[in-house]
């Protein structure tokens, strides 16, 4: 598949693959987006979850992503855990090359250069094992099709960041959120930019409480789902 970067409203990168007419991130906006759908309504709903029912947080906060892509929501999820212990696992078929996740700049506009090192990492650790990227972030990239995922772990946090239901219908059925649904925690959360009904009665379907909540920049609407603790 060719893979042309591409400069989005925001300044920072996205990945457009022509033949598939699809984009890694928004053009509006790839940190934007990144920073609303999942850190804003993922994880800092997961936590602030905690703080309200007056429960203490993980000791550990596991996190599955549909798919690595450019790493740019596992690099800000490690930003701002803050010395939390994080175990990120993502799945990733078509992982980018080298040289051009060499050249996203993620890092330089976050303005914070202890980001770097770890960005880089991200992207040259090994696949299909457990890797410390920072004494307390841990992440496992898995080659795995989100098709046949299976894992030991339960989630308490699940970014859906596949590409768009026309792009990949079958990532986006009943079978595989009730698949995603088992493997995660009471209480846990899903969090996607997509806000079709098909997805969302998909997820119902699953057994989701699905609520529609406020997009991105150049999104009306995005889906939180969560997994009732009763």
């Amino acid at each position: 598949m060719e893979r042309k970067l591409q400069v989005t409203s925001d300044g920072s990168h996205t990945i457009a693959i022509p033949d598939m007419n699809v984009t890694y991130h928004s053009r509006h906006g790839a940190i934007q987006e990144s920073m609303h759908v999942f850190i804003q309504a993922g994880w800092e709903a997961l936590l602030e979850g905690y703080k309200v029912k007056g429960e203490a947080e993980p000791e550990c906060i596991n996190i599955l992503e549909m798919g690595f892509g450019t790493g740019l929501n596992a690099l800000l999820t490690l930003q701002h855990s803050k010395g939390r212990k994080v175990y990120y696992e993502s799945l990733e078929r078509y992982p980018l090359s080298a040289t051009m996740a060499g050249s996203l700049n993620y890092a330089a506009l976050l303005n914070d250069s202890t980001l770097e090192g770890p960005f880089a990492t991200m992207h040259s650790c090994a696949w299909d094992e457990p890797v410390g990227i920072t004494q307390g972030f841990t992440l496992f990239k898995s080659s795995s099709s989100l098709l046949s995922f299976q894992s030991e772990k339960k989630f308490h946090l699940i970014y859906f960041d596949a590409f768009a239901p026309n792009a990949q219908p079958e990532l986006w059925t009943p079978g595989v959120f009730t698949n995603l649904f088992n493997h995660l925690l009471a209480g846990g959360i899903l969090v996607t930019y997509c806000s079709k009904g098909d997805v969302r009665r998909a997820l119902l379907a699953a057994g989701f409480k699905v609520e529609k909540i406020p997009g991105p920049p150049g999104k009306r609407e995005m889906l939180r789902a969560r997994k009732s603790v009763d």
